[in-house]
């Protein structure tokens, strides 16, 4: 009896239910498609996608060209480029938004809602609009060729959106908790570091991560500012190699993967600190 009532209850799914998750299911494979292609080709030789085509198994798995090209762009050297470059963007984005959200959204400056405008704007600029005036500062600087001046043009286009973004939920914090801290005797930045940001520890992770990413697959600005090859983040030194020293398409894919893999790496060991940021930010 307690089991029939226990299956009553149970939610059915309906033909919509199984519409969606089709639906879904479709969506994920029409995404996937394209990276098992590259995957394929990536691991065939020159003579067996000649033979067979793109769309066909190989017939023995090759590393070859995965080796060739790692080789030919030194990708160990241009892979930690990324990583140094793409992590110090994140990091310090991520501590510039949290002091001018915590200026902005819980300090309540005059003018607040006139410099949010402000940081929206910036963020909004295309980037083929700032490259002749960045490109300037660094020659004037003495940092063009160099990832550092990449890094801080990054850390402050990416800190723009975060202070718009952080700004909003900084100004919904709960005034109490604060009221109680400074009851406690914590001042300004004791309040910030040992209050404000442990509470919004979730939103701070997900920004990061986002942060990596986005940094990690920018092209056009390190194109302009890294030329030298020791300074090559990933996508520049794919995008290089494709141009003047790869026309096998087997290559191309090899190159392709190894574009592909670091990141889709990244995403899947923060995967859980995404969801966890997501599910917090909407039960709050």
């Amino acid at each position: 009896m307690a089991r029939s009532d226990a299956a009553a209850a149970r939610p059915r799914r309906g033909r919509g239910g199984y519409a969606v998750l089709v639906a879904f299911v479709l969506l994920a494979v029409f995404m996937v498609l394209p990276f098992g292609i590259v995957l394929l080709n990536a691991l065939k030789t020159s003579s067996d996608y000649s033979t067979h085509g793109p769309l066909a198994l190989p017939e023995a798995i090759s590393f070859d060209n995965v080796r060739t090209f790692w080789n030919l762009v030194d990708f160990t050297h241009v892979l930690w480029n990324s990583v140094l470059i793409s992590g110090c963007v994140a990091l310090f984005a991520v501590v510039l938004s949290v002091l001018n959200a915590y200026a902005i959204g819980i300090g309540r400056i005059r003018g607040r809602l006139w410099i949010l405008v402000a940081f929206l704007v910036a963020n909004l600029l295309p980037q083929e609009g700032l490259v002749y005036p960045l490109y300037y500062l660094a020659k004037q600087t003495n940092l063009y060729d160099t990832r550092l001046a990449v890094i801080i043009v990054f850390t402050v286009i990416q800190s723009a959106f975060g202070t718009y973004l952080l700004s909003s939920v900084l100004s919904a914090f709960p005034r109490e908790i604060l009221e109680a801290a400074r009851i406690d005797g914590a001042g300004k930045f004791r309040l910030l570091w040992q209050v404000v940001v442990p509470v919004s520890r979730p939103t701070l992770a997900v920004m990061l991560t986002f942060f990596f990413i986005w940094t990690w697959n920018e092209f056009l600005i390190p194109l302009v500012f890294l030329v030298s090859n020791q300074n090559q983040t990933v996508p520049v030194a794919l995008g290089v190699a494709q141009g003047e020293h790869i026309v096998d398409v087997t290559m191309q894919a090899a190159s392709g993967l190894l574009g592909i893999i670091p990141a889709i790496v990244f995403f899947l060991i923060f995967q859980r600190t995404l969801t966890r940021g997501v599910t917090v930010g909407s039960v709050k």
